[in-house]
């Protein structure tokens, strides 16, 4: 059975895609722990990140590095955490949230939950910003 995020990827449910390659996908998360957290994909369907071969977690990161960056430069912030869990969904994610304290990346705080039109606006100026590097 096809998981929650290669329905996004096969475009059977909406996602907010902010950056997409041959192999990988980026995504807005829908019930954020702060505007602008982004859900790094990879396209084949792996469990568990270290399962992935060596070469295929090496384009995962550098690819999370290009969004991190596109991220960045729209929503303001100290730094973008990286968390890897890997329990919600069983296919592999990197979880990019935007930071200025440690605590805006605790994932047992409460979600946000977006207006659909913020998160078309965002989705679009991170897809601008990840296009133009």
């Amino acid at each position: 059975m096809a998981t929650l995020f290669t329905k996004i990827i096969n475009r059977d449910i909406p996602g907010y895609i902010v950056a997409e390659n041959a192999d990988f996908i980026a995504f807005l998360d829908v019930f954020p722990l702060v505007m602008g957290h982004t859900l790094v994909v990879p396209k084949k369907e792996t469990d568990y990140i270290f399962d992935m071969d060596d070469a295929g977690l090496a384009e995962l990161m550098i690819f999370s590095k290009k969004v991190a960056k596109a991220l960045r430069s729209v929503v303001p912030c100290e730094r973008i955490g990286v968390s890897v869990i890997g329990l919600e969904v069983p296919h592999t994610h990197i979880h990019l949230v935007p930071i200025h304290t440690v605590q805006d990346i605790n994932f047992s705080k409460p979600k946000l939950s977006p207006e659909k039109a913020e998160m078309i606006e965002l989705t679009g100026k991170i897809k601008a910003a990840f296009e133009a590097l």
